[in-house]
C-alpha cells in the first residue's frame, strides 16, 4: 500500500477516534476477488481496508450502508469505521475482528440469529438504495409484490446483462421463464424480511467464543427464502445451520421450487461475472425451472 494511500487512512480513521493514529503497517490479505484487503495496524491497534479505484466508491458506500443496517440487528457484523477517497482510490475501514470456522453448535446460533434478522420486516420489497451483488449493480426500487419485484429487479437486469456478454441463449430461455414466473410463484406472497442478500459460505464465520458474523451484505427486503437458497448454492452450512433456522422460523411449502429461482440469480450473476461453466449451469436451471411450471 502506497504511503499517501495509508496516511489518508490513518487519517479518516483518527477522526472517528479523535486521535493520531500513525499507521506502520499494511499487511495485505486474501479472501477477496474485486477489491484489495489489508490488515493496517498503528502497533497497538488493527483495522481491516479494502482499496480499489476511485470509480468503485460507491461499491463501499453501498457495503457501508448495508452494514450499517445490519448492525441495528441481532446479528453481530463487522463496525463500519470509515470510508473515503484519495487521488484515483477509494477505501473502506471496517473493525478487525479475528476469524475463524465454526463448530456445529456455532452455526445452529448462526441459523438462529438468521431467523431473527428475517422476522424484521420492512414496509415492501427493495431498498433504501441500488447496490451491489458482487460488482453487479442490484436494483432496489420499492415494490409490494415480491414476484414482480423479483422479475424486474433481479433476474431481467442479469437477463439483459446476458444479452450484451454475448450469451443469446440464456436470453432466450429467460423469455420462457418470465411466462412462467406466475405458476412457480404461484400463492406465495411472502413479508418483505431483512436479507443480508450475498449469504454464502465465505460471507460467514466466527469470533474465537463462537458468536457468528456476517458481512459484504448486499442488503434489502425480500423473501427471507432468497438467503437461505444462497447459502444451499455452494455449500458450507451444516445441518445444524437448517435445523436452528427451520425451529423459530418453519419454511414454507413450495419452497423446493423457489429456491432454484433464487439460485439461478446468483448463478447468472456469475455466469455474466465469469462466464465459463456458470452460462451452461444457468441454462439447465431454467431448463428444469419450466418443467416444473
Amino acid at each position: 500500500m502506497q504511503g499517501l494511500l495509508l496516511a489518508a487512512i490513518g487519517g479518516r480513521i483518527g477522526e472517528v477516534l479523535g486521535r493520531r493514529v500513525d499507521l506502520r503497517n499494511a499487511q495485505e490479505v486474501g479472501g477477496g476477488c474485486i477489491h484489495s484487503a489489508f490488515r493496517v495496524t498503528d502497533g497497538g491497534q488493527s483495522w481491516f481496508v479494502k482499496v480499489n479505484g476511485a470509480s468503485r466508491a460507491d461499491l463501499f458506500a453501498a457495503e457501508a450502508d448495508g452494514l450499517h443496517a445490519l448492525a441495528q440487528t441481532p446479528v453481530r457484523v463487522p463496525r463500519v469505521i470509515s470510508r473515503g477517497e484519495t487521488g484515483e482510490q477509494s477505501f473502506l475501514v471496517l473493525e478487525w475482528l479475528n476469524l475463524s470456522a465454526g463448530a456445529p453448535r456455532d452455526y445452529a446460533k448462526l441459523g438462529e440469529q438468521l431467523a431473527r434478522l428475517h422476522a424484521l420486516a420492512g414496509p415492501h420489497h427493495g431498498w433504501r438504495r441500488d447496490n451491489y451483488i458482487g460488482s453487479t449493480p442490484q436494483r432496489n426500487a420499492a415494490d409490494a409484490s415480491w414476484p414482480r419485484f423479483f422479475g424486474s429487479a433481479r433476474l431481467a437486469p442479469q437477463l439483459a446483462l446476458a444479452g450484451r456478454n454475448g450469451h443469446a441463449a440464456l436470453c432466450a430461455k429467460g423469455e420462457e421463464l418470465f411466462e412462467a414466473l406466475p405458476r412457480l410463484f404461484g400463492a406465495h406472497a411472502p413479508r418483505p424480511s431483512l436479507l443480508h442478500g450475498d449469504l454464502w459460505g465465505g460471507n460467514a464465520a466466527f469470533l474465537a467464543d463462537g458468536t457468528p458474523v456476517i458481512f459484504d451484505p448486499a442488503t434489502y427486503y425480500g423473501d427471507r427464502e432468497a438467503d437461505l437458497a444462497m447459502t444451499e448454492l455452494f455449500g458450507g452450512f451444516p445441518e445444524d445451520f437448517y435445523a436452528a433456522y427451520r425451529a423459530h422460523a418453519p419454511l414454507d411449502s413450495g419452497y423446493r421450487v423457489r429456491k432454484m429461482l433464487y439460485k439461478l440469480y446468483h448463478v447468472l450473476n456469475h455466469a455474466n461475472l465469469f462466464g465459463g461453466g456458470y452460462v451452461a449451469q444457468a441454462e439447465k436451471m431454467m431448463d428444469r425451472l419450466s418443467t416444473e411450471a
